[in-house]
């Protein structure tokens, strides 16, 4: 899957947070910052470059915002990763680290992953906040379903965590493929791959789901989810920002769902609903 990137400096009197979570409403799914401004990725099929390219120039027209963009071929990003990618480690007891990593001592659940074009290696934000909520449940017996799965880290740990059966789903072709290699990589048996959507969801009902997308997916799918829950059923949730909360929120309540609570990480959201 190739990509467009969009690099944008000279924020001189306007928050980058503020551009990253109107863009995030375009079909943008990733975001990194740093010290002269931001880098936006969004997959090249989804890029309506007129609508961006309007808010692009409005951006600069208003505030002296600089923007360039280019594409990413879709071969690009695994040299990228493996100069960059170091193992992380999750609340002392997981750790996600890839083929060519030493494995850490006295880690509880030790997760291989090759993420190759896919997302989900435990450094974006949104990956760590759903591993971190996941540690925090009891998975031993249940049924558990990874919807936008990527690299299928997420499946991969709640399998160690002795989840009885688990479906990961992603509509991506990249993502199916490199789920199904790490799943044999960490010999995740319980774990099925499926590459689809909402539509794909094999029944019966689920006792976890788990669904790191974005916001406008969630949005949209969400009464699919708690349709698929069995009662007292968890959903956790990621991929958006502190300001969308209270829609899904809204959204979710809509559904049956109950609000727990949630996790923050660099304006990143983590949220659990119980049905």
């Amino acid at each position: 899957m190739d990509y467009i990137e969009i690099s944008m400096t000279n924020f001189r009197d306007f928050d980058p947070e503020i551009v990253m979570a109107q863009l995030s409403g375009m079909d943008f799914e990733s975001f990194t910052e740093s010290e002269t401004g931001i880098q936006c990725y969004i997959r090249e099929d989804l890029y309506n470059e007129s609508l961006i390219t309007g808010y692009l120039n409005q951006l600069h027209d208003d505030h002296g915002v600089v923007s360039e963009s280019r594409k990413i071929i879709a071969q690009n990003w695994n040299s990228i990763w493996e100069s960059a990618y170091e193992p992380v480690t999750i609340a002392g007891k997981c750790q996600v680290r890839a083929p060519f990593h030493q494995q850490t001592g006295g880690i509880q659940y030790d997760i291989v992953i090759e993420p190759k074009m896919s997302f989900g290696t435990a450094h974006h934000e949104t990956t760590s906040l759903m591993l971190e909520m996941l540690l925090e449940e009891d998975l031993s017996g249940k049924r558990v379903l990874d919807m936008g799965c990527g690299t299928g880290v997420l499946a991969i740990l709640a399998h160690k965590m002795k989840a009885k059966q688990v479906v990961a789903i992603d509509n991506d072709d990249w993502a199916f493929a490199n789920a199904s290699d790490n799943m044999e990589k960490n010999s995740a048996t319980s774990v099925t791959v499926i590459q689809g959507e909402l539509s794909s969801i094999p029944l019966p009902a689920y006792d976890v789901i788990i669904a790191n997308i974005n916001r406008n997916v969630l949005l949209n799918d969400i009464p699919g989810y708690a349709g698929c829950l069995n009662p007292d059923g968890v959903l956790m949730m990621s991929g958006f920002y502190e300001q969308d909360l209270e829609q899904i929120r809204l959204v979710s309540e809509q559904a049956g769902l109950r609000y727990i609570s949630h996790k923050v990480n660099n304006h990143w959201v983590g949220a659990k609903f119980v049905k």
